[in-house]
């Protein structure tokens, strides 16, 4: 039986890509500790350490799904090794492996653009793909306007804080050391789709 497809999830909405606060909560994390383990702790504790993210439930929420998302390799070099550009781009593709939706527009729009010379980058397009995919699925179809508005500006804020999308709207490419790229091979060659500027390593 072939699996049934993720749903598509649009609380990335809640915030823009929380670099600072992802690492934060990895940093709170334990040798040893699973990050399940570590998400369960730090809730008990209340986040003592994280007063702003405290009152901010949602959020910390969806943090910590993204986070999640990464193996426990990854999230040792995003801790280590990567420098801020390395961890904006780990960010990115935990958002990615985290939201459906999210990796469907960065695969099939914007690598589809950026590998066929067009690097601009309007709110039409994403207009456009949001339709698309909405004709075949109803939660999608039934998002208000307001709420359509919001996931874009929302997703267009996240592809520039990840160095995706320049100031101007054009689309940028992300390049990754070996050692990332390796790593993430370890786990799914196909991430590295989310990637402008990586094809030729697939």
């Amino acid at each position: 039986m072939m699996a049934t497809p993720q749903e598509y999830r649009m609380s990335f909405s809640v915030g823009g890509l929380l670099v600072k606060e992802s690492i934060a909560l990895v940093q709170a994390s334990r040798p040893g500790e699973t990050w399940p383990e570590a998400r369960e702790r730090l809730v008990a504790e209340g986040i003592s350490s994280f007063p702003k993210l405290a009152s901010q439930t949602r959020v910390l929420r969806e943090v910590f799904d993204r986070i999640g998302h990464l193996t426990d390799a990854e999230r040792t070099y995003l801790l280590e090794d990567a420098d801020r550009l390395e961890q904006q781009a780990l960010i990115w593709l935990a958002v990615c492996r985290t939201y459906r939706f999210v990796r469907e527009f960065a695969v099939e729009v914007v690598a589809e653009r950026y590998n066929s010379w067009r690097f601009d980058l309007g709110l039409e397009v994403f207009d456009r793909f949001l339709a698309e995919k909405a004709e075949s699925d109803q939660g999608l179809a039934k998002l208000s306007p307001s709420t359509c508005a919001k996931v874009r500006q929302v997703l267009f804020r996240i592809m520039r804080e990840s160095g995706l999308l320049s100031d101007d709207g054009k689309i940028q490419p992300i390049w990754l050391s070996v050692r990332m790229k390796v790593l993430i091979e370890e786990t799914n060659p196909e991430d590295l789709l989310i990637f402008p500027g990586n094809r030729g390593q697939l």
